[in-house]
């Protein structure tokens, strides 16, 4: 047998076993709404910021297949993240797939049994009716086939996601059957060059292409957002290559952080501990709004007559706060990550090298 595959089973048992035994992190509250008839669970985290005066923006992080709720905040618990940079966190619940044995699964293999899309929709707006949510700032990053449903919501729910961060996951094969974005969309994908779960290179099995590889991946966000194919490469580590897509003014949509040797992992959680996945994700998903890059020129499509918007948005912002990894108040620290906080929820990294 595979001995990569033998590891990387023997991780995911050693990981599910741990985190089985971690109970849900403080702040989080359980929900349900009912959608199409059916019972849907999520689990929402509220900043202790949040007074009901300012709108926030609002983040789904989506569990893998056949994960539930607890797992996933347990790999990729964002709430101190959500304290420092104030915006509320979602970790929205699969329904168990009939067509798949009742595996919790984001998309049912048999299409007709739910639909997860329009659940997303309601449930955007069931929490917009509770909590002042800025509908400009809407965003989505998941796991394994979590990553797949937020590359759905990017491309069928355009309108109201702002900025996708698909981890451990490349997009489906024939996009343009599927995928109809709006406006210019943010992309973050975080990929193991040795992912068996879900190759890098994509998967084709006999003949047939079911999912692309990153670099077709990253070709067609690149391509919708106009952006330049020919990347922009900077070398994290000797683990970690970042690869950014930009616009000829400079407004960068896509990016990959590609981990070299890395399985189907959250580096930060288990696998890669170079990069952290959840600081990664909101310091890329906060720089986008619904019309793209947040103080950068951009092209969007207006709805209302399907033609196409120029707007620019002055970069006005201010900054709030500097904080550490561990979300402490710093200042002059050198040669360590640290995080500049904007009074807009952008969030910037940044390490002082003298």
């Amino acid at each position: 047998m595979n001995h990569n595959y033998l590891k990387e089973i023997t991780k995911q048992i050693i990981l599910f076993l741990f985190i089985t035994n971690i109970s849900y992190a403080q702040g989080y509250i359980s929900e349900t709404i009912q959608h199409d008839g059916l019972i849907r669970e999520y689990s929402i985290y509220v900043p202790a910021s949040y007074d009901g005066t300012t709108n926030f923006p609002l983040l789904f992080n989506l569990h893998g297949g056949g994960g539930t709720i607890a797992f996933h905040i347990g790999i990729s618990d964002m709430s101190p993240i959500a304290d420092t940079a104030n915006f509320i966190i979602v970790y929205p619940q699969a329904r168990p797939d009939p067509s798949d044995g009742n595996s919790f699964n984001w998309i049912a293999k048999d299409p007709g049994t739910f639909d997860d899309v329009q659940f997303f929709s309601s449930l955007i707006d069931t929490i917009s009716s509770n909590y002042q949510i800025d509908q400009n700032r809407i965003y989505a990053c998941g796991y394994s086939l979590g990553g797949d449903m937020s590359f759905e919501l990017a491309c069928k729910l355009n309108n109201k996601i702002a900025a996708i961060a698909p981890v451990a996951r490349t997009m489906q094969a024939n996009p343009n059957s599927f995928c109809s974005p709006v406006h210019p969309t943010g992309v973050l994908t975080i990929l193991g060059t040795d992912d068996i779960t879900s190759p890098y290179n994509g998967i084709i099995y006999q003949g047939v292409e079911y999912y692309l590889s990153a670099a077709a991946t990253q070709t067609y966000w690149a391509t919708f957002n106009n952006c330049d194919l020919t990347a922009i490469v900077n070398i994290i580590s000797p683990s970690v290559e970042q690869y950014s897509w930009s616009t000829a003014s400079g407004c960068t949509y896509v990016e990959e952080l590609k981990v070299i040797g890395g399985g189907h992992d959250w580096p930060g959680s288990f696998g890669n501990m170079t990069i952290d996945t959840n600081v990664e994700i909101w310091e890329f998903v906060s720089r986008y709004d619904i019309n793209g890059l947040i103080s950068c020129e951009t092209t969007s499509i207006n709805e209302s007559n399907g033609q196409i918007d120029n707007k620019l948005f002055p970069n006005n912002k201010q900054l709030i706060k500097i904080v550490d990894l561990l979300g402490r108040e710093s200042e002059g620290l050198i040669n360590q990550p640290l995080f500049y906080i904007y009074d807009d929820g952008t969030v910037d990294k940044k390490i002082n090298t003298e």
